[in-house]
């Protein structure tokens, strides 16, 4: 991995494809699926859809989706299959090389019978999509490029950001499940753990306010913590960088 660093100090991972290997069969760890399972079962006992991959390169991508309940009135969205193979973290972290992620959508959020038969040509259905593309895509990553991803890691959206769909966000950043009790971030599988992680879609001013100051993500989550922004995306929600809580550290 490259040495590069932010304006703020921060280093930069650029990870690398291999172009050359084709496809490759997925690995699928029994184990820690069923761990993973349960787990969710626990701490979201809703009734839940599961989105399985048709074609699947590397890693076998799955999306849990729970329903909206009185307790938790809103969708969540998570990952199942990103952990079957370790990241390529750096010396010294590997008890971070498995993740999962999540994300929660509002109730009124067009779900219906979005999945891998979606045509994700069509505009207007990719509008409802992209929160479960950007699950997807970020869940093998890591395993495609050979890098990791952790707490605090922003991944714009493209070389030259530009907005999901018909949103104003321009990148993601990796941060706390805030939505569900501090003992769901984390699940163990013999001597191996499991980490869970939100999805934050970002502004490109909150995206570059993480990465031009040495504090970067634990800044910004402070900011999102007193606008009262969590996982659950809103779409109509102030931008911390241009509203009362740009002053705030």
């Amino acid at each position: 991995m490259a040495e590069e660093y932010t304006k703020g100090g921060q280093p930069i991972i650029r990870g690398k494809v291999d172009e050359d290997r084709g496809w490759t069969p997925p690995e699928v760890n029994g184990e820690i699926r069923a761990v993973v399972e349960r787990h969710l079962a626990q701490f979201l006992p809703a009734r839940s859809t599961v989105w399985h991959e048709i074609i699947s390169d590397l890693v076998h991508i799955d999306v849990y989706c729970f329903v909206p309940t009185p307790e938790r009135p809103f969708y969540t969205l998570v990952t199942s299959g990103m952990s079957d193979l370790p990241m390529n973290v750096p010396e010294g972290l590997e008890d971070m090389a498995r993740a999962e992620l999540l994300i929660c959508l509002p109730p009124d959020w067009k779900i219906g019978q979005l999945g891998d038969t979606l045509a994700q040509d069509d505009l207007e259905d990719f509008n409802n999509y992209w929160p479960i593309h950007m699950l997807k895509y970020l869940a093998r990553m890591p395993h495609e490029y050979h890098t990791w991803l952790g707490w605090g890691h922003s991944i714009p959206n493209g070389q030259s950001p530009e907005p999901f769909a018909n949103t104003s966000f321009v990148g993601t950043v990796i941060g706390p499940v805030v939505t569900l009790p501090d003992e769901f971030v984390s699940v163990q599988v013999d001597d191996q753990t499991v980490w869970f992680y939100g999805l934050y879609p970002v502004y490109a001013e909150e995206m570059q306010f993480k990465i031009d100051i040495p504090e970067g993500a634990d800044a910004l989550f402070e900011k999102f913590e007193s606008a009262g922004v969590t996982e659950l995306i809103d779409l109509q929600r102030p931008n911390v960088m241009t509203s009362r809580f740009s002053s705030q550290a």
